[in-house]
């Protein structure tokens, strides 16, 4: 499994309500993307960086969203280049199925 994050500076600060608008109006462009099975949405506490933690089945099926066009969205949405760091995710605890993956089963 690949965790992706991604961040915003932002150009000004912005309230949870005013984020949490923003997200809303961009969380279903996310539904039913292949690999995805989860992305949360995050706001620093001073308002500043916003971005999300996306959990993908493989690298390869994160690269494919992470495009020129989602780049340039993204830049018109928050008034920010996004950066995207990636990271292996060799374990994950999942305290809602009650289980422990290691990708090895």
């Amino acid at each position: 499994m690949i965790t992706a994050v991604t961040t915003f500076k932002l150009p000004k600060p912005v309230t949870r309500e005013e984020a949490r608008s923003i997200f809303l109006s961009t969380a279903s462009l996310y539904r039913d993307v292949p690999g995805l099975f989860r992305k949360t949405y995050v706001l620093s506490e001073d308002g500043m960086t916003a971005g999300g933690i996306y959990f993908w089945n493989s690298r390869g099926e994160a690269e494919a969203l992470y495009t020129a066009a989602w780049r340039a969205r993204a830049r018109d949405k928050y008034g920010a280049d996004p950066t995207v760091t990636y990271f292996e995710s060799p374990v994950v605890v999942d305290n809602v199925a009650k289980e422990i993956n290691s990708g090895d089963e």
